[in-house]
């Protein structure tokens, strides 16, 4: 009997050809696609991640290949695990990751329970990272040889989600990805990616907020490094630490976010030195090749998706949490983003930043 993998397909390239793949691998594949932002929440838009044009493209391809298609509704889910949260931590002056969270409790939680519930021996998806398993039996997750490597989002896989995970397009570069489909015949092959948080139009936070909690922005001051008022801001909820651009004043010279205050409503704005910090903490963490950090590690770290890999030490702090010290100081680290552990291609987890050392 073929074994059954439940596939969660999205409408664009990288699931399709993983049906594709798994399909030629000889395992009996059900493409899944996951309704998932509330009603009314957003304008339907084409192209965005599990809107109606894209479970209509997965649909297709499913026939295509002679394979199921079935669509799950997990909107209730998604706003309380995801949506909701997100607007909190913005709201509190944080920088969540929402597709962390949404890997962490739909992809390969929600997801994975109702493959099992219904028998499916397994979970795949399109995302660009590579699963292994030691001689000791200990599940591994490693970077995509691609450049598209998306191992940085998927840090907080637990071994049980690991051992039931299947990632077929991990090893290929995305040309060979989309050659594949167009000789497949697929439609999807010229596709192109979203590269925006599917609940979010045009990458407005701050009008997402203002519509999803019925909050209109506080505008409050802009302060410089030594807590002087150097101006208005429009609202926490419209900066992120890092921002450059958007602030809605000149001051002569390039100024970036550099902290937000939250409880007292105020911007923290600093030049190009104030950016860097050299250390952080991460709480929430999530180890993969071990389960504690025991003594100081050496890791290569990232503190945003398209960071580089930073050397840093790892150590280990009370109630689970752990203090990343860098070689070099990092720029625009910011609380409430992931940060990802590595050694050489190994992920070895990750966690959420809590705070920066300056």
């Amino acid at each position: 009997m073929k074994p059954k993998v439940m596939l969660g397909m999205s409408g664009g390239v990288d699931s399709s050809v993983a049906a594709l793949l798994l399909q030629k691998a000889g395992y009996e594949v059900t493409g899944v696609t996951l309704r998932l932002s509330p009603d009314g929440l957003m304008p339907e838009r084409e192209g965005g991640c599990c809107s109606l044009a894209d479970i209509e493209d997965a649909r297709r391809v499913c026939y295509k290949l002679g394979i199921d298609h079935m669509v799950l509704n997990f909107k209730e889910l998604f706003e309380r695990d995801v949506i909701a949260p997100f607007a909190a931590q913005y709201e509190a002056g944080k920088t969540p990751n929402p597709c962390v969270a949404c890997n962490r409790h739909i992809k390969f939680g929600a997801m994975l329970d109702r493959a099992e519930l219904l028998g499916f021996d397994y979970i795949a998806t399109g995302h660009y990272a590579l699963i292994e398993q030691t001689p000791q039996g200990r599940w591994l997750l490693k970077k995509s040889p691609a450049a598209k490597d998306q191992s940085y989002v998927l840090y907080m896989l637990t071994q049980r989600q690991l051992a039931h995970t299947l990632l077929p397009v991990g090893s290929y570069p995305k040309p060979e990805i989309r050659r594949m489909a167009e000789e497949a015949g697929l439609t999807v092959a010229k596709k192109r990616d979203s590269q925006e948080i599917c609940f979010v139009e045009d990458n407005n936070y701050g009008a997402f907020l203002e519509r999803y909690t019925g909050r209109a922005a506080k505008p409050g001051d802009f302060l410089d490094e030594t807590g002087n008022v150097i101006g208005r801001h429009r609202g926490v909820t419209r900066y992120t630490v890092g921002q450059r651009k958007g602030l809605g004043i000149s001051f002569g010279k390039p100024m970036y976010v550099t902290g937000i205050d939250a409880e007292h409503n105020t911007v923290t704005l600093g030049g190009e030195q104030e950016r860097y910090a050299h250390a952080l903490t991460a709480g929430d963490i999530n180890l993969i090749p071990f389960d504690a950090l025991e003594k100081e590690t050496r890791a290569q770290v990232k503190v945003r998706y398209s960071a580089a890999p930073a050397n840093a030490a790892l150590s280990p702090l009370p109630d689970g949490r752990v203090r990343v010290k860098f070689e070099s100081p990092q720029k625009s680290v910011a609380p409430g983003q992931a940060v990802v552990f590595y050694d050489g291609d190994t992920v070895l987890g990750g966690g959420t930043i809590l705070e920066k050392e300056s």
